[in-house]
């Protein structure tokens, strides 16, 4: 109180003022940087802002299928979140959801506004753009914070976030959502240099998220901390292990219990169903070195790198490569400890991701067995990526620190970068909405087949039928996923000559009471002689889809 009193007037004021100051001035790198994702997310998804509800990638049936997904969880999450897993799909069976990854956290970013009735395309639209921006932004908080360059971290976020594999794999909407990976780095990063109970747990949150995102990710994320870890051996060998090896141990225990909920359906598929994945399986999905010159990106494509492209891009760019040499030339990649990890996670990832071929690939599955559901082996590039994303931040802060009025250098070299990327425009597909027919299906307990029916070999025809469904959530025969049940082959071998023979009195054995036919997918034939089986009694009619009553 009494100093208060001899203040000079104003001098309150003013530390407030300065005070404010601060704050403001601390504020403005993460909310420029935001707007600047966000904007570089809609340049390089382009059109797709100006219409994200009517344009989509729904010609490939995975898009159609993590639409479905997206849309379960948020049903499921508001009506019976216990059974998450026992989605409506392939009717009778039960954790049917762990046939693919749940894509648990884009789907609590999508579900208000699936909740207030969007479509599952807007909101599969919405979150591609989230997803790319949300890295980048992330990203580059942790390196601009790391290097003490703003430059250099928005290199890394804009490296992290577009890259030959997350704009050439829209279908899957898991690759776009790397943001809590710079999150788990960072947690990690505080923890061994500072071991504390509060790092341990953020490191624990972080990884959750992550992992929550996609199986693949939490795979692919715990090896990179494994390996960022052994590559500061400093941090933890000797006196310092006492201190970090409990807290270490405390993360991954909070983790596992967090995710155990999450992982037990996938056990219980791998043991009921066989669900694994072979390595002879793997290899077919693994990486080729010429994967790693290929990339959808418009100038390298159009000039050298469609001789390369098969179904996957890894190059990581002119610009992005030249700076990571410059990290590794400059000595810092190795000096850093934070880049450090950063080269030891992608080491590993770039030879992992050459599957059974690389030697320590088997061995690797046998001490890890969560490795038993990867199939696309080469999808551990996109670590390989992330790597180079964040060793570019710390070569470009090399180069800078040479020379500061490199800056302007700095900005032409991103936008260079960007150029490489660049895809856009990209050619989308127009989508004219969900029939009204199918809501007539909302209320009652229905057990629905949809035709035509597939055989195992075009599972992926399945996806109308999917997509369909959530405008009313009963049971369906039918389905799309990452793995096929022989219950299906079965059903889809005794229906295949629907609706001749005995396949109306299979499907009554199977309790179907209604039957939806795609009347432009069904052969004219076979549509002529729906009529002639007094047990299919036309309920619902439009002008491409026909709801049968089964009597």
């Amino acid at each position: 109180m009494f100093d208060s009193l001899n203040r000079p007037p104003g001098a309150e004021t003013s530390r407030r003022s300065i005070a404010g100051k601060r704050r403001t001035t601390r504020l403005a790198f993460p909310i420029a940087s935001l707007l600047l994702f966000i904007l570089l997310a809609v340049v390089h998804t382009w059109p797709l802002a100006t219409a994200p509800g009517r344009l989509s990638r729904n010609d490939a049936p995975d898009t159609v299928h993590k639409e479905w997904i997206l849309a379960w969880d948020a049903h499921q999450l508001a009506h019976d979140p216990l059974r998450l897993f026992d989605s409506n799909i392939f009717y009778p069976k039960r954790n049917t959801l762990a046939y693919s990854d749940h894509l648990v956290v884009q789907a609590l970013m999508g579900a208000p506004l699936l909740w207030l009735g969007a479509s599952p395309v807007l909101v599969y639209n919405l979150l591609i753009i989230t997803g790319l921006a949300l890295t980048g932004w992330v990203t580059s908080l942790v390196v601009a914070r790391w290097t003490g360059n703003r430059l250099a971290g928005v290199f890394s976020g804009s490296l992290m976030a577009f890259n030959a594999l997350t704009l050439t794999r829209f279908p899957q909407i898991q690759d776009q959502h790397m943001e809590f990976f710079p999150l788990a780095l960072w947690a990690l990063d505080c923890l061994l240099t500072t071991p504390r109970v509060a790092y341990a747990v953020q490191l624990a949150g972080w990884f959750v998220l992550q992992a929550l995102t996609c199986g693949y990710l939490m795979v692919f994320t715990s090896l990179s901390l494994i390996a960022a870890v052994a590559a500061r051996p400093l941090d933890w060998v000797g006196p310092r292990f006492r201190r970090v090896a409990p807290l270490l141990l405390l993360s991954a225990g909070l983790a596992a219990l967090v995710l155990t909920p999450f992982l037990l359906p996938y056990l219980r598929v791998s043991r009921e169903e066989g669900f694994t994945r072979s390595l002879a399986e793997v290899s077919e999905f693994s990486a080729h070195l010429t994967d790693y010159l290929a990339t959808g990106g418009r100038f390298h494509f159009n000039l050298w790198s469609h001789r390369f492209f098969r179904a996957d891009g890894l190059f990581p760019g002119l610009v992005a490569s030249g700076l990571a040499v410059a990290a590794l030339i400059s000595g810092v990649a190795w000096k850093d400890r934070r880049a450090r990890m950063a080269v030891a996670f992608g080491v590993v990832a770039f030879g992992v991701s050459f599957g059974p071929a690389f030697p320590l690939y088997a061995p690797l599955c046998r001490v890890f067995p969560l490795m038993a559901g990867i199939r696309g082996a080469v999808r551990f590039g996109q670590l390989f990526l992330a790597a180079i994303a964040i060793l570019a931040g710390f070569g470009w802060t090399q180069l800078q620190r040479s020379d500061r009025r490199l800056a302007a250098l700095g900005i032409v070299l991103l936008l260079g970068a960007h150029l490489e990327a660049l895809r856009a425009p990209i050619q989308y597909r127009l989508f004219g909405g969900i029939s009204p027919i199918f809501d007539n299906l909302k209320t009652g307990h229905k057990v629905i087949a949809c035709f035509p029916f597939p055989h195992a070999g075009a599972i992926s025809e399945n996806v109308d039928c999917m997509l369909a469904s959530t405008r009313f959530w009963q049971p369906i025969l039918n389905a799309n996923s990452s793995f096929t049940p022989e219950l299906y082959v079965r059903e889809a071998a005794a229906l295949d000559a629907f609706p001749e023979g005995s396949t109306l009195q299979y499907l009554r054995q199977l309790g179907v009471t209604h039957v939806i036919v795609f009347t432009n997918k069904l052969s004219p034939p076979r549509l002529a002689h729906l009529d002639e089986h007094p047990e299919l009694v036309l309920w619902k009619a439009d002008e491409a889809v026909r709801i049968y009553l089964l009597n």
